[in-house]
């Protein structure tokens, strides 16, 4: 009896704890990467003596990554190091004020009671009602698989009890009364692609998942988190091949039997993993044929996230009085969120997101230099918007907005700049429609109605990763995988883990 091998498509976290998991569970994995470095949306830019994370730079629930190396008898703090951030975000306002979104309540309080003293009894109920949320939609439900109806049947008296028919802006907006502070407990579905007037009030529960384990960032960027990860699965025997794009998935007798690249190579294989976009997976690697659930039609049915507009920059100097996360919101919040989402349009006016690294980790940057990011959402491909045409004028606003506000002196001194819009999701990242995030999480797109981690049309094809249950950011990704091993079978004849390399741990 041979050895059974399971290919995982992508390398981003999804893809890489996939194939921690399957190794741990016995399997022989091969990791097929299309682009020239591991990581997906996190992956890394190097220009200038800059190191720019590409893509997300919040580590949550660092348990999960930790999970993944004690899983294989290694330890955690042998191949990475997770410093807290503090504030967690600081957010401005329009008005010159802002507020420190921080994992110590006295001090939360506190700030909350200076913009409006009748909200701090409404933070509280409305952070109890996090945690309840949390407790059942991510302690109980997370790395749970959503495949049968019977399965969401059972826990829909929790999610009506909970109030998930509910949005979060309107949940919020139920308990806090200043629209500043409404503004501050509701941005964050931006995070994971989901517009707050819109998105199900399940995902409340990142709030309460933030005020739990607290907001993190890893030193050397959070590419050094992928580089653990691929650095683990070689030493588990896992080979990861770069520039290695799958075009097709091989069914045979509705089974997954093989994957195609863009070489011509064809590699046998007991099952498939797919990190990659599950629309563009069904709709351009699987024969219609093939596919009596997710359909072209059925697929095409699925609203996407929002993209986004992402520059990169460097420049002489220091703005020390910047935090690591900062949150710009522009003088629109519900009417811009709605040109972005549902309008599609690409507005006047911003609200942007500023990362600067150097606050948790100087090395990142030239001696006496600041590398940022600033984050703008954007509507996704189905705007039409001509980026070709328009991206360079609107990285220029963005600009000369920092440059009139949190970032003074930033024109003069910039040394590097480079910027990425919805092509380079739907182009280097096979994104459907230049999506950010996958299917946007609104209720109809949530758990059961989420394409599931199991595949309904193809026997051995499962899913990870953003597009699947349970959805967007870190956290969700990383507990994409967990939910493997329950779906799963273990391999007939498992592969043991090199075990001389484990008895040195």
């Amino acid at each position: 009896m041979s050895v059974e091998h399971a290919i995982v498509i992508g390398s981003g976290f999804g893809g890489l704890s996939a194939a921690v998991r399957l190794r741990a569970m016995g399997y022989k994995v091969t990791v097929l990467e299309a682009n020239e470095q591991a990581g997906g949306r996190a992956s890394v830019f190097k220009r200038d003596g800059f190191i720019f994370d590409a893509g997300p730079t919040v580590v949550t629930a660092p348990y999960l990554m930790d999970e993944l190396f004690t899983l294989v008898g290694r330890n955690p703090k042998d191949y990475y190091d997770i410093v807290p951030v503090d504030p967690f975000y600081r957010v401005k306002f329009q008005d010159s004020s802002s507020f420190d979104y921080v994992g110590d309540e006295d001090r939360l309080l506190s700030q909350i009671e200076q913009f409006n003293p009748k909200d701090v009894d409404g933070y509280r109920k409305m952070a109890a009602m996090a945690q309840r949320i949390f407790d059942v939609g991510y302690t109980q439900l997370a790395d749970v698989p959503f495949d049968t109806v019977s399965e969401m049947l059972r826990i829909v008296p929790q999610m009506m009890k909970l109030k998930s028919y509910r949005t979060v802006y309107g949940l919020v907006a139920s308990y806090i009364e200043d629209p500043r502070l409404r503004q501050v407990f509701t941005f964050q579905p931006l995070l994971v692609g989901g517009n707050p007037f819109n998105t199900t009030s399940i995902y409340m529960l990142i709030h309460w998942l933030e005020r739990k384990w607290g907001v993190h960032f890893a030193k050397g960027g959070t590419g050094a988190l992928i580089n653990a990860l691929t650095r683990l699965l070689d030493e588990l025997g896992v080979e990861v091949r770069l520039n290695t794009p799958v075009e097709r998935i091989e069914v045979t007798n509705g089974r997954a039997s093989a994957v195609e690249t863009a070489s011509g190579e064809r590699i046998p294989c007991d099952l498939v993993v797919s990190n990659a976009d599950p629309s563009m997976v069904y709709t351009k690697m699987i024969a219609p044929e093939h596919r009596s659930t997710n359909t072209d039609a059925s697929i095409g049915r699925i609203k996407q996230s929002m993209s986004l507009f992402v520059m990169y920059f460097g420049a002489k100097g220091v703005w020390k009085d910047t935090a690591h996360h900062t949150i710009l919101l522009g003088p629109r919040y519900k009417e811009l969120l709605r040109d972005i989402f549902d309008r599609r349009v690409l507005a006047d006016d911003f609200s942007l997101y500023l990362h600067a690294p150097g606050r948790s980790d100087p090395s990142l940057n030239p001696p006496g230099h600041d590398g940022f990011y600033v984050l703008s959402p954007v509507p996704n491909n189905k705007s039409g918007v001509d980026w070709e045409k328009t991206a360079e004028g609107y990285g220029e606003k963005i600009i000369d907005a920092l440059d009139a506000g949190e970032l003074p002196g930033l024109k003069k001194n910039l040394v590097t700049k480079f910027s990425v819009d919805p092509r380079y999701f739907a182009g280097r990242l096979r994104s459907m429609d230049g999506a950010a995030f996958g299917s946007e999480p609104i209720l109809t797109q949530s758990a059961w109605f989420r394409t599931h981690n199991r595949s309904e049309d193809v026997q051995g094809l499962y899913f990870v990763g953003a597009g699947t249950h349970p959805g967007a950011g870190m956290p969700g990704v990383l507990c994409s995988s967990k939910v493997l091993p329950r779906i799963v079978p273990a391999p007939a004849k498992p592969l043991a883990l090199p075990e001389s390399r484990l008895a040195s741990k």
